[in-house]
Parts: C-alpha cells; sequence; structure tokens
C-alpha cells in the first residue's frame, strides 16, 4: 500500500541530507514549516535555511543554526552574498542526542519559531516571504520528517520520470487541504470536520508522547456525543499496542490490535499520524508507511464529522 499524501501536505519521511525542497508559489503568513529529528550524539552543528533558491550561493531568508559547540544558536539573513546581524540565544531545548520539533511559523511581522512546543525565537523579516522558494536542511542530525504547512507542497520538484523518494501526487501545483493546520492545540481537543469524513478525506496529526504516558484516543464520531466509527487507542501502558474499535448503538464491537510495522507511540518519542478515508475502509500511516486498515462496521459520510482526541499525549499539528 502505498502513503498518498492530501493535497497541500507533501511531506518528506527520513530524507538524506543535505534536504533540499522547494517551496510552491513561496511563504506568506499563515503558513509554517515542520522539521522534526534528533541531533546527533556528538554535534557540532545543523542549519535550517529558508532560502531564495535551491542553489548554495542563494540569498536567505532565515538561517536558523544551532551550534553546539559555542552552545548557542545563531540567526541570520543574507543579502547579495552578505550577512546581516546576527541574532543569537541560547541553545535549550536542543541538546546532543536529543529528539526535537521545530515549527517555523510565518507572521506578518517575521518568523516565530517553537521547540518542542516551546517559544524559542522570532526572527523579522529582511526578504520577503513570498520570494523564499526552497528548505534546506543539513548537518549533525537525523532529518525524521519535514514539510510546509498551509502551502501547496514541498517534496522533490514535479519532474516526469523522476525517482521520488517522496511518495507524491502525480500532478503539482494542487490546491491546499480544506482547513488551515491547527498548531499545538490543547487536549482534549474536539473538532468539527467540515463536511464530514468524505472518500479521500484525510487527517493529519503530529504529537508527542510523554514519558510517564499510558493510553490516549482519537475518536471519529457521528455527531457530538453519537456512535464511534474509529476507536484508535494507543496504549503505553501494554506495549505501545494499537488498539482499534467502533461503539455502535450503545456497544463496542470487536477489537483489532495487529499492525503492519512497529508501534510509533513508545513514550518520549513524537509520531506522524495520516488517517484516510476510503471507500470501504480506513487506511492509517505512521510516519508515512502503512500501519493498519481498518474496515467501515457502518458508512462513513457526511454524518461522521467529530474528530476527538484525549489521554496522555500533547499535539503538535492537527489538519483535515
Amino acid at each position: 500500500m502505498t502513503f498518498v499524501p492530501p493535497p497541500g501536505y507533501m511531506p518528506a519521511y527520513n530524507p538524506p541530507l543535505p534536504y533540499v525542497a522547494p517551496v510552491v508559489g513561496g511563504l506568506r503568513p499563515g503558513m509554517a514549516i515542520y522539521i522534526q529529528g534528533v541531533v546527533a550524539a556528538q554535534p557540532d552543528w545543523f542549519r535550517v535555511n529558508l532560502a531564495l533558491g535551491a542553489q548554495d550561493d542563494a540569498d536567505v531568508a532565515l538561517h536558523l543554526n544551532p551550534r553546539f559547540q559555542g552552545g548557542v544558536t545563531v540567526l541570520n539573513s543574507r543579502r547579495g552574498g552578505r550577512w546581516g546581524d546576527e541574532q543569537r540565544r541560547e541553545l535549550h531545548p536542543l541538546s546532543a542526542g536529543g529528539p526535537f520539533e521545530m515549527v517555523i511559523s510565518v507572521t506578518p511581522e517575521g518568523y516565530r519559531i517553537l521547540v518542542n512546543g516551546t517559544f524559542y525565537e522570532q526572527f523579522p523579516h529582511r526578504l520577503p516571504p513570498e520570494q523564499v522558494t526552497a528548505v534546506t536542511v543539513d548537518g549533525d542530525l537525523e532529518l525524521h520528517s519535514a514539510s510546509v504547512l498551509g502551502g501547496t507542497t514541498v517534496g522533490p520538484p514535479c519532474i516526469p520520470d523522476m525517482p521520488q523518494t517522496t511518495p507524491l501526487y502525480p500532478e503539482c501545483n494542487l490546491p491546499v487541504m480544506g482547513q488551515p493546520p491547527t498548531l499545538h492545540p490543547t487536549v482534549p481537543y474536539i473538532a468539527t470536520i467540515p463536511g464530514g469524513l468524505l472518500p479521500k478525506k484525510t487527517i493529519i496529526i503530529k504529537g508527542f508522547i510523554p514519558h510517564n504516558a499510558s493510553r490516549f484516543h482519537i475518536n471519529l464520531r457521528a455527531g457530538p456525543g453519537g456512535d464511534v466509527v474509529l476507536h484508535l487507542n494507543p496504549r503505553m501502558d501494554e506495549g505501545g499496542q494499537v488498539v482499534r474499535n467502533s461503539f455502535l448503538g450503545g456497544s463496542w464491537g470487536h477489537e483489532e490490535r495487529d499492525i503492519s510495522c512497529c508501534s510509533p507511540f513508545q513514550p518520549g518519542r513524537y509520531f506522524d499520524l495520516s488517517i484516510r478515508c476510503g471507500n470501504h475502509r480506513f487506511k492509517v500511516f505512521a510516519e508515512g508507511q502503512p500501519l493498519f486498515d481498518f474496515h467501515h462496521r457502518v458508512p462513513a459520510g457526511p454524518h461522521v464529522d467529530v474528530l476527538e482526541i484525549e489521554g496522555d499525549v500533547v499535539l503538535s499539528f492537527v489538519q483535515f
């Protein structure tokens, strides 16, 4: 089974470094860059550039450069081949060997940077964000996931017959997903899905499992308080078991537990989950790899329009 990302969500999973991806149409307020990975055990530096081209000497709207030997993160920009004034801050919470999640939000004033869900730094626009055409990541880290949120695409260019390391839609310049992403929503999280779960609808959920987590659940309901057509229940207290079920007419059905790979739900780890509604089943992916299928026990459709997330989880990003 191949992971097919929804329009406007074109992630790269475990790409080789240096990672270079185009930003089609440039950046604008309301968009964000999501980067998740692990710092090397003995790092010197890594960098994230929002650049005005993929070439090495392109101007850079934001250069974010943690330097572990110096214990500082440097932020800067480059215009006409010349670096501007540096902006510096301490490395924490970035650390050698540590997992991290970085969200760079585009605001009218500049770039607002969150690391591990906490405000990290603000960097003002020195170059127009709409001129940014590439995201580059390199250095002493394992890059697990990278995506542009709220735009059209990020990933390898759409070139016919080009070998793809990241699955893509066959067309370029697809429309964005129906709703803007919600960044770091609070838990419990309850939201209405406009139009309900029609075929090809995809829900993206990114988050972090706390070290002392026991379990959490994701419910897809037919209206507030209605039947649960999919109950997805990771149980860290049972070794990361992923229990699925439905609650129909006041009764639970039979549990399903088999998955096609190791559980992505482990304490102290980030996860990236995609729930895609098909004609006959839900197809669920973790980090772009098939995790399980759950066949519809009642038809999905516009009446299934509530998403609930509760329990021991820290949410980073939800979009549908």
